[in-house]
Order: structure tokens, then C-alpha cells, then sequence
């Protein structure tokens, strides 16, 4: 099946760059090989409890996008090895015809896989790599990972740049927070209200903003009205369905070039043919529209604060529970992830129960 959809993105490509099969083969390769390869790490070779209920559909393909914030600069005293600070399970879904991507909250907490202690969910990563990252979703939210990507803060600055940029709706307080923000370099401290094309340097400054109010003490908000973290990582669904709709909207003959500028900063599990397959569906299933939630739920999450009488309940964490304020439960959001990951055809908006 591999070679056929391999071959087929090849004679796409072929046709829109006007020449051969053979000479967009190697170009593609030569493209695909600047991505770091993690094959020790491969998600398809983690051992996981056979007493887990895990969710999978061959029709279904999920993938880990890990945006993690190491960088040289020293972190609160420390050079940071690098935090999980962006999650988020990419969903090609063949069986409806959709593209989903699914935010899993940073400061969810959860039982991390290799330390059986209650944990934020950006801490597993550094218990445990990658593997350990895996190993605790599937333990909480019960679903099948089919491999991972993993880009650090330059690198998704370069993506968005080498696409070009991407257009984004900023609101007031967005602008005046990204125009006073380290975030954003000072040359670049040009940003207005209204809808515009940032750079990669000013979007990621976007994806970064999570305060609720900027320093005068005013609510940094989207233009869907979020704050805080819940803003954070909308955001960064929104800048990533942008480059997405961005790169589909250009010609097939530019997209070898833009991914050549963007592969030197990935590091995944995946090899050529599976990426090339991948790419040729999303090609094929004509859409670029990407469906987004959320986990945990709004309605099925807490505060840590709220819950002092759970033993390891940070007060800054979201605290999944099986609705309004109690033990916490991890099972709602597992059934909400699972339903808008394997069940959800993208028609209608989507629903968990009677919402």
C-alpha cells in the first residue's frame, strides 16, 4: 500500500514541478532526510500495559506534535534541557475525511507512567523522553499514537517564515502585549490590531503569550475572547491550521523548497515512505479545514487550588474530574478525546453528551 501512495505523491509532485518521477523521488528524499531520525525511539515499539482498554483504527492516523522550549539562554538560573511545552495529537482521519488537532493542556495532571505519581503532563517528558510522554497519555486518555514530531522554538519560527508568514487575527490587547514583549524582538515591535501577516518571529511571540494580563494589568485576550493558558493554545491550533491552509494555497512546485527550510529543526520516529503517504492523503481529502479541542473539557476540569484534599494537586494545575468539582477522573476526557478522535465525521460541531 505504501509504495502506491508513494508513487502517487511522486507523480503529483512530478506534474506540478514539470519533471520526472525519478528526479522527485530523489529530491524528495534529499528534502526528508534533513529531519533528525529518533528510530530508537519509535513509538510503534513501546510496550504498554496489556490491561489498557487503548483505542486504534488502521483507517486513523495520530500523530504527537511536540513543540518544546529548549533553548541556550539560561531558564530561572539553569539552562533548560527543554520542556514539553506544546502537545498536541494530529488526527488524519481517513475513515470520515477530516483533519483534527487536539490540544493536551500542559498543566494537566496525571499519572505519569514512570514515576506512578501525580504529575503535570509537561513533566513526563522529562521523566522519561519521549516514550515516557507516550506511555503516560495512553495510560490516562487511552488512545494509540502512531509516531511523533518534535520542533524546538527556532525551528517553528522558521517554518512560519519559510512559508512566508501566516495571517492572523490580533486584537488590541494582543498587539499591545506583543509590542512590549520580550517575545517578539524590538525591530519587529510593529504589530496592530486587525487581521495581519506576521513573520516567525513576531507568530511565535503570538504562541507564546499566556498571562491573562499584560502589564498594566489589562486582559490579554483572543479574538474568540479566551485568556490564559486556554488562549495560549488556541492560539498555537490557529497558527498551525494557518500554515497549513498557507502551504496548501501555494503552488506543489514551491513545496519542495519550503520544506527544505523546515525539516533541518524536526526530529521524528516516522521514515520517508510513511511521511509520503501521510502527505499524499491530506493531498487527496481536499480540505483545509482542521477541526480543534481541547483536552481536558471545559465543564470536566478543575483548578488544583479548588482541590486541596488530593494528595500531589499543584495549585496552579487542571485537575481533570468526571464533571464539576470532585475526585479527580480522567475517564470524561478520555471519552471525549476518544469520541472526537475516532467517531466525529467534522459535519457538525462537535458535541461531548448534551452540551
Amino acid at each position: 500500500m505504501w509504495k502506491k501512495i508513494v508513487f502517487g505523491i511522486l507523480l503529483v509532485l512530478s506534474g506540478a514541478a514539470g519533471f520526472g518521477v525519478a528526479s522527485v523521488k530523489s529530491t524528495m528524499d534529499n528534502s526528508l532526510n534533513h529531519i533528525q531520525r529518533d528510530y530508537d525511539n519509535r513509538l510503534e515499539s513501546v510496550e504498554l500495559p496489556k490491561d489498557l482498554n487503548i483505542e486504534t483504527d488502521d483507517d486513523i492516523v495520530n500523530i504527537l506534535l511536540i513543540g518544546t522550549d529548549k533553548r541556550k539562554e539560561k531558564v530561572s538560573g539553569f539552562v533548560s534541557d527543554g520542556l514539553t511545552d506544546t502537545m498536541m495529537i494530529a488526527t488524519l482521519d481517513q475513515k470520515h475525511g477530516a483533519l483534527k488537532l487536539t490540544t493536551l493542556m500542559r498543566d494537566t495532571l496525571v499519572v505519569d507512567a514512570s514515576t506512578s505519581e501525580l504529575e503535570k503532563l509537561n513533566a513526563a517528558f522529562g521523566n522519561g523522553g519521549v516514550k515516557n510522554l507516550y506511555k503516560t497519555i495512553a495510560q490516562n486518555f487511552h488512545v494509540k499514537l502512531d509516531g511523533y514530531a518534535m520542533v524546538g522554538l527556532k525551528g517553528f519560527q522558521r517554518v512560519i517564515d519559510a512559508v512566508g508568514g501566516v495571517e492572523l487575527e490580533i486584537t488590541e490587547t494582543e498587539a499591545k502585549y506583543l509590542n512590549c514583549t520580550n517575545y517578539v524582538s524590538k525591530k519587529y515591535h510593529n504589530i496592530k490590531p486587525g487581521k495581519h501577516t506576521l513573520n516567525g518571529n513576531q507568530a511565535l511571540g503570538y504562541c507564546r503569550i499566556r498571562k491573562g494580563k499584560d502589564k498594566i494589568g489589562e486582559p490579554v485576550v483572543t479574538a474568540n475572547g479566551l485568556t490564559d493558558d486556554y488562549g495560549r493554545t488556541w492560539r498555537q491550533r490557529t497558527v498551525l491550521t494557518s500554515i497549513f491552509q498557507k502551504m496548501k494555497s501555494q503552488p506543489k512546485s514551491q513545496w519542495i523548497g519550503v520544506l527544505n527550510k523546515a525539516f533541518d529543526c524536526v526530529t521524528t520516529d516516522l521514515d520517508n515512505d510513511a511521511i509520503y503517504g501521510y502527505m499524499m492523503s491530506v493531498i487527496t481529502m481536499g480540505t483545509t479545514e482542521i477541526h480543534q479541542l481541547q483536552i481536558p473539557r471545559n465543564g470536566y476540569f478543575c483548578y488544583g487550588k479548588d482541590l486541596p484534599d488530593i494528595p500531589g494537586t499543584l495549585s496552579e494545575s487542571l485537575v481533570p474530574t468526571a464533571g464539576g468539582v470532585g475526585e479527580r477522573d480522567t475517564s470524561a476526557n478520555s471519552d471525549v478525546l476518544k469520541k472526537f478522535i475516532f467517531r466525529y465525521d467534522g459535519k457538525k460541531e462537535f458535541r461531548y453528551k448534551d452540551e
